[in-house]
């Protein structure tokens, strides 16, 4: 369970990346999975920011690779990532089981919780940025 010092939002996490962070082009990511991404927003390759985007065709989604139980990237490597295209992503730490659509977890130790989102932008030409942050909004 979140306790009160936990960050509610991906943009309040330590190292989060700033608006307009280019993240690559939706045609480099494999449609129908999910890619683990690893950003060196300052804190060097020892210390990245982790995403995870999930590709449907055009659509991208993206949230911080971040269980809500433990605080920790959901795999440490790519190879790890449990995943079922267009249906879930797990947590290979707990095995808590996350939905693709919009990363609320619906089974294991943190029921209720989710991932947190990170708004995409994506430009004519299929690449990829972290969208403004709209108040009021994730």
């Amino acid at each position: 369970m979140a306790t009160s010092n936990t960050p509610s939002h991906w943009f309040e996490l330590t190292r989060a990346p700033a608006t307009g962070t280019i993240l690559g082009s939706v045609s480099d990511l494999p449609d129908g999975q999910a890619t683990m991404l690893a950003l060196d927003t300052g804190g060097g390759v020892a210390q990245p920011f982790h995403l995870l985007l999930l590709r449907e065709g055009a659509q991208v989604r993206a949230f911080v690779n971040r269980c809500p139980h433990f605080g920790v990237p959901l795999a440490a490597r790519q190879t790890q990532l449990i995943s079922k295209p267009g249906t879930s992503i797990t947590c290979n730490v707990h095995y808590a089981r996350f939905r693709w659509s919009d990363g609320v977890c619906e089974s294991g130790e943190c029921v209720g919780e989710g991932l947190m989102p990170v708004p995409l932008d994506v430009s004519a030409d299929g690449q990829l940025t972290i969208a403004a942050i709209k108040m009021g909004h994730t």
